[in-house]
């Protein structure tokens, strides 16, 4: 049976290190603060909100809601932005998506200071990641997921890697951050030819196609580790892309959903609003 690479504990190490850091903060007389921009009431984003919220106050992390109607005009939206921009006691923005019309998305995306933007959905911040230039931050799921690995002692450097899902949110970036770490990574979609063939010729596979159960048995070999980070809602509860029983039978080891990627992308948000308060304070 494979190891189970929980999300939890490596949660736990990574919430830990940061009370350290955030009580040196407020000792200079600085409290991290994260604003969380919600557009409309999703049960969806109002539940990734309380989770963040949870991580954040464990960190010592202050973290508070701008809400505004799900029919709120862009203009509104892009006057919230500006103005968190524009607040020198906050230190990182999330802006929870989707937004209402996709045009309204993209712009306030594209507002969004870098300095603040704590989960990498600016075009600022996604270019410092595909330029490894350190701008801005990554997208945390993207983090989260190395930050699963390592704290498991899986180190990707020389490792054939095979990411399933090539969105902005996780597959690209998450690509380009395992390269930096010396990956030799492949990145495959809905239209890849021979898909179970190329897992599992893979050491390393990280499911992020968001589509329940797409990985089976046939994408699985022994001695591999499995990450999955979808997150499906489906009649049979929250689900991954992974089929959990079958890589557990045959991979060395395989992330849960829920309890994997998840729990650690929350506490990536407070280590990245933690960051952010430490070099706005130099």
């Amino acid at each position: 049976m494979a190891q189970i690479l929980s999300g939890a504990p490596a949660a736990e190490a990574l919430t830990a290190g940061l009370t350290v850091r955030s009580r040196e903060l407020r000792e200079r007389g600085i409290t991290p603060t994260l604003v969380i921009l919600r557009v409309g009431a999703q049960e969806e984003s109002r539940s990734y909100e309380r989770a963040a919220k949870k991580a954040c106050t464990a960190a010592g992390v202050e973290a508070f809601t701008i809400e505004l109607p799900e029919n709120a005009h862009m203009d509104a939206v892009l006057h919230a932005v500006r103005s968190i921009n524009a607040e020198p006691g906050v230190h990182g923005a999330l802006l929870l998506r989707p937004i209402p019309f996709k045009k309204t998305e993209r712009a306030a995306c594209a507002e969004l200071a870098a300095a603040k933007d704590v989960d990498g959905v600016s075009p600022a911040s996604l270019a410092g990641v595909f330029t490894g230039s350190g701008g801005g931050f990554a997208p945390c799921t993207a983090r989260a997921v190395l930050e699963l690995l390592d704290y498991y002692g899986i180190d990707p450097a020389g490792k054939r890697v095979a990411v399933v899902g090539r969105s902005l949110v996780v597959g690209r970036p998450l690509a380009m951050l395992l390269m930096a770490r010396d990956a030799t990574v492949t990145l495959c979609h809905s239209r890849t030819r021979g898909l179970p063939g190329v897992c599992r010729g893979a050491d390393i596979v990280v499911a992020a196609a968001g589509h329940a159960g797409l990985l089976g048995a046939d994408c699985f070999a022994p001695g591999q580790v499995v990450v999955d980070v979808g997150t499906n809602v489906t009649p049979e509860g929250l689900r991954g892309d992974v089929d959990f029983a079958a890589a557990e039978s045959i991979a060395a080891a395989v992330s849960p959903v829920p309890g994997g990627v998840g729990r650690v992308t929350t506490a990536v948000l407070a280590l990245h609003t933690v960051e952010a308060a430490e070099r706005a304070n130099i």
